[in-house]
């Protein structure tokens, strides 16, 4: 999106002396050769040394576009917003306008927090849920039904994620795209017969062995509306047909957008830098940046 944009080409064709001063690219010398920064189908892979976050502002300023975060907060997840939303402040989509969706049933709970200029906080009150696999999995049919109510009226670009996490470094434009999944913080290393996708051919989200070309995150996705309310509908209706089936993926939503994101490969992969627990894997020399990150978990705090 952008990149044919007349608005875009305004960036590119000004007089001398009136565009911003940075750094000419080399084409001999690669950003980063450490790590893998295109996939096979010439998507960009975003690591910290890839991109030039000046350059990517002015594009989407002159796009005047607006940015959407969806965010899950039922029952005591709710507890989890105030440190989400803080830290977002700080670091998501910095000088845009962004929209905060609040999925929640528990609307009185959901905590002030100070917005700058250009941003909202929306509540939208959903019902509970006996099981968080149960919440996870009827994720994608509310995006997908909101969506098409109010999101492609309202935003642009829509970002998904996770309420038990924290924003802990820069995370802005450079994250969009049509369509993009972040790569799991576990298997980022593996090889396709470790990752642990629904192996069983009576699921929708079957993969089998010798496929796949990453293993995605659930916690944190996102593209255009109408890109995501098409892999958002897909995932629901193959959960429905599992359901019908007597079958149930074994790692729910997660299991369904890894089959959609092969089937439909993302135009853009967020490296773990996205989506990293620090508690449970340390800080390997390749993550420069740890931009979101988990909350370490009290069971107590979570509990219903």
């Amino acid at each position: 999106m952008g990149v044919l944009s007349p608005r875009i080409l305004m960036l590119e064709t000004r007089s001398e002396g009136e565009g911003m001063l940075y750094p000419q690219p080399m084409v001999m010398t690669p950003s980063r050769k450490d790590v893998l920064v295109l996939t096979p189908w010439l998507a960009p892979i975003v690591w910290e040394g890839t991109f030039n976050i000046d350059i990517l502002n002015e594009q989407f300023r002159l796009q005047n576009v607006t940015v959407g975060l969806t965010v899950f907060a039922i029952k005591r997840y709710v507890v989890f917003l105030k440190l989400f939303l803080e830290t977002a402040e700080q670091h998501f989509m910095v000088g845009h306008r962004v929209h905060y969706y609040v999925f929640t049933d528990r609307p009185a709970d959901v905590p002030s927090v100070a917005l700058g200029e250009g941003r909202r906080l929306v509540v939208l009150e959903v019902p509970g849920a006996a099981r968080w696999q149960d919440v996870s999995m009827r994720r994608m049919q509310m995006i997908s039904d909101f969506c098409e109510r109010r999101f492609q009226r309202e935003v642009d670009f829509l970002i998904c994620a996770d309420a038990d996490m924290r924003f802990s470094d820069h995370v802005g434009v450079e994250i969009l795209s049509p369509l993009f999944g972040t790569l799991h913080p576990g298997f980022y290393r593996a090889t396709r017969q470790a990752f642990t996708y629904e192996r069983r051919p009576q699921s929708q989200a079957y993969i089998p062995r010798d496929q796949g070309d990453f293993y995605y995150m659930g916690a944190l996705f996102g593209g255009s509306v109408a890109e995501v309310q098409r892999l958002t509908k897909a995932c629901h209706q193959a959960m429905m047909a599992d359901h019908a089936n007597g079958i149930e993926a074994v790692w729910h939503d997660e299991s369904h957008l890894n089959r959609y994101l092969l089937d439909h490969r993302p135009t853009k992969v967020l490296s773990p830098e996205y989506l990293w627990d620090e508690q449970l894997l340390g800080r390997p020399a390749v993550m420069r940046k740890l931009r979101f990150v988990a909350v370490p978990k009290n069971h107590q705090q979570i509990r219903n």
